[in-house]
This record gives structure tokens, C-alpha cells and sequence, in this order.
């Protein structure tokens, strides 16, 4: 048993921080790119001609016309907040789609899509849904991963 001096327990728990700040960095990361990639599944069901009928039914994800939208699904750096680590996972602005006259981009259309704010006011949700994988499958095995092995502190 090491002797207690003076600063041992400010060292300690500023090392036990640090290494906790780092991990739990790593595993937001990793959850976005997970969310991320959840959403372009969900945001891939079928394929059709702009102008045909859909093959996409009322709650699940939006058929694939141009794959715009599937191509600007991203997610923010992680960074750090008066809350802790974030990440924000959605539809980038800037990417238009190529068809249609009024050229909405794609971050408002899917938008559009996830809240059911179309004419028929139908919801094609892909984000929910990828963010509560997420959560639920992937943030679990995630945590237990980086966070068990030679983690001394627990």
C-alpha cells in the first residue's frame, strides 16, 4: 500500500476524469457513426422513378429516387458541451435534388418526411427509428466495450 501524500487523491481523480472524458469521447463518436449509417438503411426502401408511385409505406423508411437524401445524412463532429460530449446525426443542408420544380433541399425534405408534414401528411420516419437502435443495441455493446476492458477505475 502506497503511502497517502499530499495531492495523491486530486491526482488520482484528475487521471480517473480524464481517462473517463476520453472514452466516453470515443464512444459518441462511434454511436454517430452508427446512427448514421442506421438512417441511410432506413432511408434506402426501394427505389422508383421520380414522378411514380412509391414503394415506401407510412412509417417506415423513404424509397430511394435520386439518393440525395440517402448522401446527405452525416452527422456533426463530436464536441464537447456544458452537458457533455455531442454529436448531431441528420440531413446536411446544402444538397439539392436533381428533379422537381421547386428544388427543396434535401435537409427540409427529409425533414418533410420524418414528421409527416407532406400533403398526405404520411411519415416516412429513417432518423427516430436509427436513433433508437442506437441507443438501445448500440450504445450498450459500445460502452461495454470501451469502457470495461482495463478500465482500473470501477
Amino acid at each position: 500500500m502506497p503511502e497517502l501524500r499530499p495531492g495523491m487523491f486530486a491526482r488520482l481523480f484528475t487521471e480517473i476524469d480524464r481517462d473517463a472524458q476520453l472514452k466516453t469521447r470515443t464512444v459518441v463518436s462511434r454511436l454517430a457513426d452508427a446512427v448514421e449509417r442506421q438512417a441511410k438503411i432506413n432511408a434506402s426502401n426501394g427505389a422508383h422513378a421520380y414522378g411514380t408511385r412509391t414503394p415506401a409505406r407510412p412509417g417506415t423508411g423513404p424509397a430511394v429516387i435520386s439518393g440525395t437524401l440517402r448522401r446527405s445524412l452525416t452527422h456533426t463532429p463530436v464536441v464537447f458541451t456544458g452537458g457533455g460530449w455531442e454529436s448531431k446525426v441528420g440531413t446536411a443542408p446544402g444538397a439539392t435534388p436533381p428533379y422537381g420544380k421547386s428544388r427543396t433541399p434535401a435537409n427540409r425534405y427529409g425533414m418533410y418526411l420524418e414528421r409527416g408534414m407532406l400533403r398526405n401528411g404520411a411519415a416516412y420516419p429513417f432518423l427516430l427509428p436509427a436513433f433508437r437502435f442506437g441507443v438501445t443495441t448500440v450504445a450498450p455493446q459500445l460502452y461495454q466495450a470501451v469502457f470495461r476492458p482495463g478500465w482500473p477505475h470501477l
